[in-house]
């Protein structure tokens, strides 16, 4: 799974511990969904989504076996 989160975080001028501080999470956590190592829970996907005021699909693509075929 990749995702714009680096993108959108950045366009925003955050810091990942701005944004680790605003949705309660570690810093290691916002490194690991930026790398896509890390699939957050919908609850997390939508706090992300509120933050960058977009939709959950405008930050994560979906690739591959991970698609409903």
């Amino acid at each position: 799974m990749k995702t714009l989160i680096l993108e959108r975080r950045t366009k925003m001028n955050m810091t990942q511990e701005e944004l680790s501080s605003k949705l309660k999470v570690s810093r290691q956590t916002i490194i690991s969904l930026e790398k896509g190592k890390y699939k957050p829970s919908l609850v997390l996907a939508h706090k992300l989504a509120q933050t960058f005021e977009c939709k959950i699909d405008d930050l994560f693509i979906f690739e591959g076996d991970e698609n409903i075929e």
